[in-house]
C-alpha cells in the first residue's frame, strides 16, 4: 500500500540541486584540466570553494529535515559532508601540511571510501523508492569517489573518469534545478518537462519524532570516522596523521548538528547519542594532532573511557524502547570505550581499531535499514517497540507515552525536547576527565581538551541554549555558566596557557564564577534537591580551582570533590533519563527546599489531562459538575470556567482573580439550542443573528433579562456581566463546545490575574492561579492571540448593531451576516444605518450612526470590563 503523495513546492530543493550542480562543475573542471604538472585550480582555492558549496547544501538539507524527506536530506547532507571534508584536506595540501601524492592519498582515501559506500546505499534505496533524480545523483557521485580513489593509487588512471561522473551530475542537476526554480518563481505557470517532483505528506512535529530523518546523517558520520581507523588497520593507508583530522572533525561538527536537529524532532535519546559520538570524533582528531606536537603517542587514562562506556551502556538500555537494533548498535560504542581504556595508546592500537572496523560494518547496515524503513511503506524488522511491549507487561514499570505533552515546557511553548540528560552527562565526562590530569606527563600527554572543553564546555553550552529555548531560565543559566567555566579552565589550566604561573589575577576570575554560581545555588532552592546538590558540588570544584590558583590546594581535595560532582551529575543524568521513560516509579530528585505557590506546574495537586482524549474531557466535565473550576483551551487563549448550574463554583471562579469586581464574567454556550428555554424572551432578530453568526469568534453583548434565570445561576448571576448587559458567546473550538455539551452553559473569565498577560499555554494556568483551579485541559499553545470581535446588540430591536472591538473576525463580515438576517425580517430591505455608513466609509468607529456618544458610553464601559477579563 503506497502512502498519499503531494507535490513539493520548495525553494530549498531547487537551491540544493543547483548547489550540487555547481560543486560538480567545479570538480569536473578541475578533473578534466588536471595534468601531470599539477591541478588547474590551486588546492587552497578548490578547498575554499568546496566549503562554500558544502555550506549551501547543508542549509538546504537542514531546511528540509523536518518535512519527512529522508532521501533528500540524506543525499544533500552526505554530499555536503563529503565536500566539506575533502575541501579541508585540499586546503591542508595547498598550505603544505599534506605533502606529496602519498600524503594526499592517505588523507583523502579514508573519507572517500566511507562516502562511496554511503552514497551507494542511498542510491539503492532511492531506486527502490523510484526517486530517479536523487538516486542518479547518489550513484554518480559514488562512482566519482571510487574513480578518485583509483586515481590516487594509480596516476595513469587519470581524473577523466571522475570528471565524467561529475559532468552527469552537473547536467542533471542544472536541468532539474532550473526546472524546479522556474516553476517556483512562475507559480507553476512554467515548468520544464520531467522536472515534476512528489513526496510524502508532511508530518507534524510529533510524527517527526518517530521519523527523525536527520539520524541517517549521524550514522553516515559514524561510518566516516570508523573508516579512518579501519583503513589504518587494514593497511589501506600507510599511517594515521594530521591529514585525516578534517574527516574526523567534519563528522564531529555534523553530529553536533544532528544532535540539535534531533532535539528539534523531539528525539531526546538520539540527540544524546550523537552528542556523545561527536565528543569521540573531536577526541580522535585531537589525538592525531598530538602526534605532530609530541614525539610520543599519547596515552589514555582509564577513568574517563570507563565512565564513557557506562554512559553509553545506560543510554543503550533506554534506547531499546525505540528499537532493539538501536540498542545493540550502541553496544559497539560500549565496546569501543572499553577498548580505549584497555589499551594505553587507545586509537593507535589494533584492538581499538578493530572495534572501529566493526562499527564501520554495522553503521553501513544501520544506514541501509534505517533509510529504507523511513522511505518505504514496508519495513525491515528492527525490534521496534519489542522491549517497550515486554516492559509494559510488568507491573513494576509503567512506560511513559512518548507524545508532545512529554516535551511541553513549564511555561510557554518550545519546539525542542529537553536537553538536561545531555547536559548532566557532559558534566560527568568533564568531571572524570580532570581527575586524570594530575601527573608528570603534562597536559598534552593525555587527551584532556576534548573531554573537558568539548564535552564539558561546548556541549553544555548547547544544552543551556536548548533549555533557554524551552523557557527554563535557571537550568539554562547553570549549563551555560558551567560550560563557560569548563572552556576557560580547560584551555587555561590544561591547554598550556596557564603554565606555572599562580597569582591573584587568576583567582579574581575564579571568584567571579563562584559568585555567579552562588546565585544559581539560591535559585535551585526553589527547583529541587538534586539540582541544589549539583550546584553545590560544582561550587566545591570552583573552590579547588581557587586554591590551586593561590598555591594552597590540599593534596587530594580536587580529586575528591571532582569525583563527588561526577557522581551527583551521573545521578541527575540517570534520573532524567529514567523519569522521561517511565511514568512510575520515578527516581527521586527531591522537592524544592522552598516552594512558592503556583510554582512547579501543580500536576500532582491539579489534574492536567490532554484535550485530544475524550476521557480527559469527561474528567474535566465531572470536575465542573461537582463544583470545581477548570482552565480550558478555546479558539483564542486559555480561560477559567465554572458550570452555570453550580452557583458556588461561579462565585469561586469570580473570586479567583484580584480585583474581580472590576472584571465581570461572560456566558458561553455550545449551541444556540441551549438558549431554547428562553427563546420567547429574546428578540427574534437577535435570535436569528445569533443563529447565523455562531459558532465563531464573535461575542455578543445583549441586555440582561429574565432569560438568565434559565441557567440555574441563582444568586451567582450577579457575577455574570453588569447590571445592564451580558457578553455571550458560542466559541468555534471543538474541545470547548464538546465540554459545554457535557456540562451545560459555563461562566468564563480569563485564566490569569487581573493586569497580567493572557495565558497562552496550559502550563501557565496553574502557575498563575495556583490552588484556585481544580483541573486543566491541556492542548499546548493557544491557536490565536488576537482578540475576539465584540458586537453591541443592546439596541438590535431598532435594527442597529455596533462594535466595541473589532478583533479576529472582520467587521465587514459581521455586517454582511447581519444584513442577510435583516433582509429575512424586512423583506429584503437594509434597515441598518450603521451598516451603510461602515461599508461606504470603511471606518473603525465603534459607535453606530444612530446613537449619540453619551447614550453609548455607559454600555461600552460595562462591556469592556467584561471582555477585558474574558480573552484577547
Amino acid at each position: 500500500m503506497t502512502e498519499p503523495r503531494v507535490e513539493i513546492e520548495s525553494l530549498h530543493f531547487s537551491v540544493g540541486i543547483l548547489g550540487i550542480s555547481a560543486g560538480s562543475l567545479l570538480l569536473l573542471v578541475n578533473g578534466y584540466s588536471h595534468t601531470q604538472t599539477g591541478p588547474f585550480i590551486p588546492s587552497t582555492a578548490l578547498g575554499i570553494l568546496l566549503l562554500i558549496v558544502a555550506a549551501l547544501l547543508a542549509y538546504a538539507g537542514v531546511r528540509r529535515s523536518l518535512n519527512h524527506a529522508p532521501l533528500f536530506v540524506s543525499v544533500f547532507l552526505t554530499i555536503s559532508a563529503l565536500w566539506c571534508g575533502s575541501g579541508l584536506v585540499h586546503i591542508l595540501a595547498g598550505q603544505g601540511v599534506v605533502v606529496g601524492q602519498a600524503g594526499l592519498r592517505d588523507a583523502l582515501v579514508p573519507g572517500l571510501v566511507a562516502f562511496t559506500l554511503a552514497l551507494l546505499i542511498i542510491g539503492v534505496v532511492g531506486v527502490m523508492q523510484r526517486e530517479v533524480v536523487l538516486s542518479v545523483i547518489s550513484f554518480a557521485v559514488c562512482l566519482a569517489c571510487a574513480h578518485e580513489i583509483a586515481g590516487l593509487y594509480d596516476r595513469s588512471f587519470g581524473q577523466g573518469a571522475t570528471a565524467a561522473n561529475y559532468l552527469l551530475v552537473c547536467l542533471l542537476g542544472a536541468y532539474f534545478g532550473t526546472g524546479r526554480m522556474l516553476k517556483y518563481i512562475t507559480k507553476s505557470k512554467l515548468q520544464l518537462p520531467g522536472t515534476g517532483l512528489v513526496k510524502k505528506d508532511k508530518l507534524t512535529a510529533s510524527q517527526a519524532q518517530d521519523k527523525n530523518d536527520i539520524v541517517i546523517t549521524g550514522l553516515v558520520m559514524n561510518l566516516l570516522s570508523a573508516s579512518v581507523f579501519a583503513c589504518s588497520l587494514l593497511g589501506v593507508v600507510s599511517t594515521l596523521f594530521q591529514g585525516q583530522v578534517p574527516w574526523l572533525w567534519t563528522a564531529g561538527v555534523y553530529q553536533i548538528g544532528v544532535c540539535i536537529l534531533s532535539y528539534r524532532c523531539l528525539d531526546t535519546l538520539s540527540a544524546t547519542f550523537y552528542g556523545f559520538t561527536s565528543v569521540l570524533k573531536f577526541a580522535e582528531g585531537y589525538t592525531l594532532l598530538l602526534t605532530v606536537w609530541s614525539p610520543t603517542e599519547p596515552y589514555f587514562p582509564v577513568p574517563f573511557p570507563a565512565v564513557f562506556s557506562i554512559l553509553f551502556f545506560v543510554l543503550a538500555l533506554f534506547i531499546t524502547q525505540k528499537s532493539l537494533a538501536d540498542g545493540l548498535y550502541l553496544l559497539f560504542y560500549v565496546a569501543y570505550c572499553i577498548a580505549i581504556a584497555a589499551q594505553p595508546q587507545g586509537f593507535f592500537q589494533g584492538g581499538t581499531q578493530g572495534v572501529q572496523a566493526a562499527i564501520f560494518i554495522v553503521s553501513a547496515i544501520m544506514v541501509l535499514v534505517s533509510l529504507h524503513n523511513m522511505a518505504s511503506p514496508w519495513r525491515i524488522p528492527t525490534g521496534e517497540g519489542l522491549v517497550k511491549a515486554l516492559v509494559s507487561r510488568t507491573s513494576a514499570l509503567n512506560v511513559r507515552e512518548q507524545d508532545k505533552d512529554l516535551h511541553a515546557p513549564y511555561l510557554g511553548y518550545s519546539k525542542y525536547a529537553d536537553a538536561e540528560v545531555l547536559g548532566h552527562a557532559c558534566s560527568v565526562l568533564a568531571a572524570f576527565a580532570i581527575t586524570a590530569t594530575v601527573g608528570p606527563s603534562g597536559p598534552l600527554g593525555i587527551v584532556i581538551l576534548p573531554w573537558a572543553v568539548v564535552a564539558g564546555g561546548a556541549l553544555q553550552l548547547l544544552s543551556g541554549s536548548v533549555a533557554f529555548a524551552r523557557g527554563k531560565t535557571l537550568e539554562s543559566t547553570a549549563f551555560i555558566l558551567y560550560g563557560i567555566m569548563w572552556v576557560v579552565w580547560g584551555l587555561t589550566r590544561y591547554g598550556g596557557l596557564y603554565g606555572a604561573t599562580r597569582g591573584f589575577n587568576v583567582a579574581v576570575g575564579i571568584i567571579c564564577f563562584m559568585l555567579f554560581n552562588c546565585f544559581v545555588m539560591v535559585g535551585t532552592l526553589f527547583l529541587s534537591k538534586a539540582w541544589f546538590a549539583y550546584a553545590l558540588t560544582f561550587e566545591l570544584i570552583l573552590i579547588s580551582f581557587l586554591l590551586d590558583a593561590v598555591n594552597a590546594l590540599p593534596f587530594g581535595y580536587d580529586i575528591g570533590v571532582t569525583i563527588i560532582f561526577g557522581l551527583v551529575s551521573f545521578y541527575c543524568f540517570l534520573a532524567n533519563l529514567f523519569n522521561s521513560s517511565f511514568q512510575s516509579p520515578q527516581l527521586p530528585v527531591g522537592e524544592p527546599f522552598i516552594k512558592l505557590s503556583g510554582y512547579g506546574g501543580g500536576s500532582s495537586k491539579c489534574p492536567h489531562v490532554p484535550a485530544r482524549k475524550a476521557t480527559s474531557v469527561q474528567k474535566i466535565a465531572d470536575i465542573l459538575k461537582n463544583g470545581g473550576t477548570c482552565g480550558i483551551p478555546t479558539d483564542t487563549v486559555y480561560v477559567l470556567v465554572a458550570a452555570c448550574n453550580r452557583p458556588d463554583a461561579v462565585e469561586k471562579a469570580y473570586k479567583a482573580k484580584v480585583h474581580a469586581q472590576d472584571r465581570p464574567m461572560s456566558l458561553w454556550i455550545s449551541s444556540i439550542k441551549q438558549l431554547e428555554p428562553a427563546r420567547h424572551l429574546i428578540n427574534p432578530l437577535l435570535w436569528d443573528f445569533m443563529e447565523a453568526a455562531w459558532p465563531s469568534s464573535i461575542s455578543m453583548v445583549i441586555l440582561r433579562g429574565k432569560w438568565l434565570e434559565c441557567f440555574g445561576l441563582k444568586d451567582s448571576a450577579k457575577y455574570i456581566g453588569t447590571p445592564q448587559s451580558i457578553a455571550i458567546r458560542n466559541p468555534n473550538c471543538t474541545v470547548t463546545t464538546h465540554l459545554i455539551d457535557l456540562v451545560g452553559p459555563i461562566a468564563v473569565t480569563s485564566a490569569n490575574p487581573t493586569g497580567e498577560a493572557d495565558t497562552t499555554h496550559h502550563n501557565q494556568v496553574y502557575a498563575k492561579l495556583g490552588d484556585k483551579v481544580d483541573g486543566v485541559l491541556c492542548d499546548g499553545p493557544s491557536p490565536e492571540n488576537i482578540a475576539s470581535t465584540v458586537v453591541d446588540c443592546t439596541k438590535i430591536e431598532t435594527g442597529n448593531i455596533g462594535f466595541f472591538r473589532v478583533g479576529i473576525f472582520p467587521k465587514s463580515q459581521v455586517l454582511q451576516i447581519f444584513e442577510r438576517v435583516q433582509r429575512k425580517h424586512k423583506g429584503g430591505g437594509v434597515d441598518n444605518t450603521a451598516f451603510v455608513t461602515d461599508i461606504a466609509e470603511e471606518t473603525t468607529t465603534p459607535e453606530t450612526a444612530v446613537r449619540s456618544k453619551g447614550e453609548l458610553s455607559s454600555v461600552k464601559e460595562e462591556v469592556e470590563l467584561q471582555e477585558e477579563g474574558q480573552d484577547k
